[in-house]
């Protein structure tokens, strides 16, 4: 076993994430573009540049936002497989994006960190378990009224610093290497233009994950869920005995559902749920969206029909009004694909441990690229960024944790090509 020592190397990865956490990235769930948000193209376009810049071969953005580039092999050996790693550049809609001002908070001492833009928002070591290894370490925060970006901004930032790295030191023997970002990923869309032939990769990995040291090889199935509901409108001065509000049918539906199970903040580990997003109308006609997750496809299949059962019976209490279910599939638990290709969760575990860290195996509430680049043909499991409290004012990083990810990256390289 011959391990990279990345002791020495003078890491970009902080300095590049702190620019483009800086870059407002949004992508909107409302938009029916590609992207969703012409912004996104700002970042893409600086990657562009800066991988340009650094010598590599084949970089492009295509006009729906995404960014290929070809790192290439240095290795005689022909039978190396490409391996491609894959980072999304939007940012969540659920907090603002714009204005971001990051924060590095060196040396932790232990303490909370209170956001000094809202002294309400504060990191606090009871609510972030995984703050307690980070004593000593530098932590990257917002400011207190953004996100900060680092999901996916650090797993971005830590790929182009592992491309410089093996740019840098052609010593070190790899395959070929593709690299792609991608918009749109926080709303469900962030492969939906991927071209595959054109990736041209046997194997990928997203760097997209959690705490040090995990590698997530199975994902939620998800379905998306629209309920069109068509009342009987009349005017309210002669509605008597004839009036069915379809704001009324669609919140009692939503009153039907339980309060102590079956949704987000009921549920932990391999529960699923069913989840209202959205809700608009008026008297004439409402629209519900939901979001179901799940580990198996026969459990998604299970809270759809417990959603139309449950919207079944509402509707019998309204016998002039009807309504439409339609369900949409976003993606599917990815451990389905990476079963049958064991080595391209074996391979990052190695590479994990060669970074000196204790290798973990996760299952993820969610859903990355890789679920739908896994079934697109593309095996593709999600190693960890460091990126901690998704989505909220509270996210943070460490810079540890981010130049372990570069080095994970660079190691990965090498595995592929050792034991090829």
């Amino acid at each position: 076993m011959h391990t990279i020592p990345l002791a020495g190397y003078r890491h970009s990865a902080v300095d590049r994430f702190l620019r483009y956490v800086q870059i407002d990235t949004q992508s909107d769930p409302q938009s029916e573009t590609n992207p969703s948000t012409e912004k996104q193209k700002d970042l893409s376009r600086i990657l562009v540049q800066e991988l340009t810049e650094m010598g590599l071969t084949d970089v492009e953005l295509d006009e729906w936002g995404y960014v290929y580039a070809t790192i290439t092999a240095t290795t005689e050996k022909t039978n190396v497989p490409t391996i491609c790693f894959c980072s999304h550049v939007d940012t969540s809609p659920d907090v603002t994006g714009a204005g971001v001002k990051p924060i590095i908070h060196f040396n932790w001492n232990g303490a909370d960190i209170v956001l000094p833009d809202d002294a309400t928002q504060v990191i606090r070591v009871a609510d972030h378990p995984d703050l307690r290894h980070q004593l000593g370490n530098d932590i990257i925060t917002a400011s207190g009224t953004t996100l900060l970006g680092a999901d996916n901004k650090a797993g971005v930032a830590e790929i182009m610093d592992a491309a410089q790295y093996l740019l840098t030191h052609p010593e070190v023997k790899h395959g070929r290497i593709r690299l792609l970002f991608t918009p749109d990923e926080e709303v469900g869309r962030g492969t939906e233009k991927v071209d595959i032939q054109k990736l041209g990769a046997d194997f990928g990995y997203t760097i997209d994950g959690e705490a040090l040291g995990t590698l997530e090889d199975e994902t939620f199935s998800a379905d998306a869920v629209r309920i069109t509901i068509q009342g009987v409108s009349t005017h309210p001065g002669f509605a008597k005995g004839k009036l069915e509000n379809a704001l009324k049918i669609a919140a009692d539906l939503l009153a039907t559902l339980p309060k102590n199970a079956l949704s987000p903040e009921t549920t932990e580990g391999k529960e699923g749920f069913v989840h209202p997003t959205r809700f608009e109308g008026n008297q004439d006609q409402a629209v519900l969206e939901f979001i179901i997750r799940d580990f198996t496809e026969v459990g998604l299949q299970e809270k759809e029909t417990y959603l139309q059962n449950k919207l079944n019976d509402v509707l019998a209490k309204y016998p002039g009004s009807s309504a439409k279910l339609v369900v949409k599939e976003q993606y599917r638990n990815m451990k389905e694909v990476l079963d049958q290709h064991v080595a391209v969760v074996d391979n990052a575990l190695e590479a994990i441990r060669r970074a000196g860290l204790s290798a973990e195996r996760r299952s993820i509430r969610g859903g990355t690229d890789g679920s739908r680049l896994s079934f697109m043909g593309l095996p593709c499991p999600n190693i960890f960024a460091g990126e901690h409290a998704f989505h909220s004012r509270l996210e943070w990083v460490s810079v540890q944790d981010m130049h372990k990810a570069v080095e994970v990256i660079v190691n990965l390289a090498q595995v592929w090509e050792e034991r090829s």
